[in-house]
């Protein structure tokens, strides 16, 4: 079985701060409307979302995460080079992606970095390698490569992909003073006029933003100024994955809440019935 090509290469907020949007659907910000799919990259999606590598227990997130309608508003096409951010060791979104980008385009998951003694960071690392060589006819032509704080901030050539996603994962680089080198990292990774696509559990706008996220809540309108500092434009935002259900003030911060379920059976059928958190879904433009 052949393993997939693999290769490893604090805070400014300024600018308008945006307020989170309300209703359902997708709103647009600036003069670009909201980016649509072709009609063979749809087709596409629903075959892979249907596929049989997919676990009975990853397609049972689709509910909260809406795949479909998520890559759609961000405007992902199957000839496109994307490159997916810390995918982590289950790639949830490596399952979608990379079967779809595996003949027109081409998927790079920018993981950890594997110059560490952290058991958890290689475990991590593995797992995930372990995934993509486990079904070869479809991950077999992903790339996996090095995006992490302080020491790899080159993952690809400047200027070489289309479009950059990441998923959960902006209050991960909060905590550890990140997010700015790994944003600018993105800025330089894209080619200009890609695209940024940010999904991040959305904090209430009456709560002042913590720097370091410790309940992984992060502010949209803080997220959109740290993309706006790293030099991205705001084009379009979407509440596809927003839940009204999520009050955002739990004992164990976000990770209260399903999948997680860090407060054991406390409680658990209440936070069941509320679902996975409340979440913002951004897409940003590198200019011209």
């Amino acid at each position: 079985m052949s393993m997939p090509r693999t290769y490893f290469a604090a805070s400014v907020i300024a600018g308008t701060l945006l307020a989170a949007c309300a209703g359902q659907g997708a709103t647009t910000a600036g003069t670009s409307a909201a980016a649509v799919s072709d009609a063979a990259t749809t087709a596409a999606l629903e075959k892979t979302l249907a596929g049989d590598h997919r676990s009975a227990a990853n397609r049972a997130r689709d509910v909260y995460r809406h795949p479909k309608e998520t890559l759609t508003f961000f405007g992902l096409r199957q000839d496109m080079t994307v490159m997916e951010v810390w995918p982590g060791g289950g790639g949830w979104y490596s399952e979608v992606l990379a079967p779809v980008l595996r003949d027109h385009g081409h998927y790079i998951a920018a993981s950890f970095d594997p110059k560490t003694d952290s058991k958890y960071t290689l475990d991590n690392i593995k797992a995930y390698a372990d995934k993509l060589a486990s079904r070869p006819d479809m991950y077999g032509k992903a790339t996996i490569t090095a995006l992490q704080y302080p020491n790899e901030l080159k993952p690809v050539p400047d200027g070489s992909v289309d479009m950059v996603l990441t998923f959960r994962n902006l209050h991960n680089w909060m905590s550890r003073e990140a997010a700015e080198p790994m944003l600018a990292a993105m800025f330089r990774a894209l080619k200009p006029g890609g695209i940024l696509g940010i999904v991040e559990h959305r904090a209430s706008d009456s709560v002042p933003q913590d720097p370091r996220a410790k309940s992984g809540y992060v502010r949209e309108d803080y997220a959109i100024a740290l993309a706006k500092a790293a030099g991205f434009e705001l084009i379009g935002s979407s509440n596809v994955n927003a839940n009204p259900k999520d009050t955002k003030d739990y004992p164990q911060g976000v990770w209260t809440l399903p999948p997680t379920y860090r407060e054991g059976d406390a409680d658990r059928k209440r936070y069941a019935a509320i679902g996975e958190s409340d979440r913002f879904t951004l897409r940003f433009r590198k200019p011209l």
